[in-house]
């Protein structure tokens, strides 16, 4: 999916860190970092490729979403660690969102430095993702830090009014594949006004952004099916593909789609 041989992505996707077991925080105890926090459930078998970096929803929190044991356990199977980051008070404070409590851009670069100094994680095995406001606090890490990260997973949620421009983005742009459904009401294709200050972001204008920044060739466009959706597919993007997938359905995360986004981008099973 990159400039180099898929074989060699491959190659670097199957190899297993080795992690030391001697860890003071998990799934039930927060790990600190400046300005916030995060929890982490590692893979038992020990065979461990990798981690995905995940920020939750509106209103949830990294100990409620470590309940959500089908995305937690299909991360898991793909050999990666889930990482759960927190918000504040269930809220992220990205660009022109509705809250502005946290420098983001400085608490999850700590997270990071922390995921890769505690369990060794270096960039090219680091996915980030999120679902609905967490997919655009990962979209605008995207931006803002892509070449800390591996590939991007997300669901129901991309940047917010007004855009970011192309340049305002890191050149190294990650790989990526976004889930949007069309009866999402939620945070709709379209996006839509919250309240009389703020506005959700176009799905399809905020995806060109990052196609231009990441210098895809549109003329290599295809079509692929993930999930049994068909989605689109630039092949020939800086670091690798970036791909769309727009369903049927409303705003929703599954893990059938985790299961199929992870894949994509270089991590499978």
């Amino acid at each position: 999916m990159r400039t180099c041989p898929l074989a060699a992505l491959l190659l670097i996707a199957v190899m297993p860190l080795t992690v030391s077991p001697a860890m003071s925080c998990g799934a039930q105890t927060a790990c600190p970092v400046r300005e916030g926090n995060y929890r982490i459930e590692l893979p038992q078998d020990g065979d461990i490729r990798g981690v995905f970096v995940y920020f939750h929803g509106f209103k949830s929190s990294s100990r409620l979403q470590m309940q959500q044991r089908s995305l937690v356990e299909m991360t898991l199977a793909h050999h990666l660690a889930y990482v759960a980051v927190d918000g504040i008070e269930g809220g992220w404070s990205f660009p022109h969102s509705p809250s502005q409590d946290r420098d983001e851009k400085a608490f999850i670069a700590n997270v990071f430095d922390d995921l890769r100094q505690r369990y060794g994680f270096s960039p090219d095995r680091t996915v980030i993702g999120g679902f609905s406001i967490g997919a655009s606090m990962a979209w605008y890490t995207a931006c803002e830090q892509g070449e800390k990260t591996a590939a991007m997973v997300t669901f129901s949620g991309v940047f917010w009014n007004p855009l970011p421009k192309p340049e305002d983005c890191v050149a190294d742009l990650p790989p990526m594949v976004h889930f949007h459904g069309t009866a999402d009401q939620t945070f709709p294709l379209a996006g839509r006004a919250i309240g009389t200050k703020f506005h959700q972001g176009d799905a399809l204008e905020s995806l060109a952004i990052l196609r231009e920044r990441a210098r895809c060739d549109n003329k290599a466009a295809k079509k692929v099916t993930m999930d049994n959706i068909e989605c689109d597919d630039i092949p020939d993007c800086i670091r690798g593909d970036s791909i769309m997938c727009i369903h049927s359905d409303g705003h929703e995360v599954r893990s059938d789609m985790l299961d199929a986004g992870l894949s994509a981008v270089g991590f499978p099973k």
